[in-house]
């Protein structure tokens, strides 16, 4: 009886490495046409204006501030406007190197006030809202500056657009989810 068991034990150890050396086999990748990002549709065109948050970034600029980007097509910039549509900085087209949408979890700040209130604060302190964010990298080759820079916008449908919208204008080619300048 024991002869038998400790032979069962040992073709149980010898199959489980068996599948564990058969799981370590490389697999091939499949192209499926549902992930595809050229097959996806293109989101619609954004407005010539989109309300917008500065975040930071831009070389002598250093304030976060509310207000709007801007298209300026005949100029072939992108324009950030305060709330009282003074412009404070253009970027133009041609120094956008780069652009993506990136999306961060933050706590508000009723929810981290909250979270210190003895035995209601801990369900409240789990609350978190998504922010988006479109950030470009700018090289401007008339200054010589260079940065990255980000703004804070509505909702993913606006980023979405604006991110789409932007490339196709700067002439940025799509590389997974981020959109670049190829060199010439």
């Amino acid at each position: 009886m024991l002869k038998t068991f400790k032979t069962l034990m040992v073709i149980a150890v010898i199959l489980t490495l068996a599948l564990g050396i058969l799981a370590q086999r490389p697999r091939t990748a499949t192209q499926d046409a549902t992930t595809d990002s050229s097959s996806m549709p293109a989101p619609p065109t954004a407005p010539a204006t989109v309300k917008a948050k500065y975040e930071g970034g831009v070389f002598g600029y250093t304030h976060k501030t509310e207000g709007t980007l801007n298209f300026e097509d005949t100029n072939e910039r992108l324009v950030f406007r305060s709330d009282k549509q003074k412009e404070l900085f253009p970027i133009p087209y041609k120094a956008i190197t780069g652009a993506y949408a990136d999306t961060q979890a933050v706590r508000p700040k009723a929810a981290s006030i909250g979270s210190v209130v003895p035995y209601f604060g801990l369900p409240i302190g789990m609350i978190k809202t998504k922010v988006r964010y479109l950030t470009l990298q700018y090289s401007d080759p008339d200054s010589n500056v260079s940065g990255i820079t980000s703004f804070r916008l509505e909702n993913k449908d606006v980023l979405d657009s604006v991110l789409y919208t932007l490339a196709q204008k700067a002439g940025l080619t799509r590389r997974g989810e981020v959109y670049v300048r190829n060199k010439t």
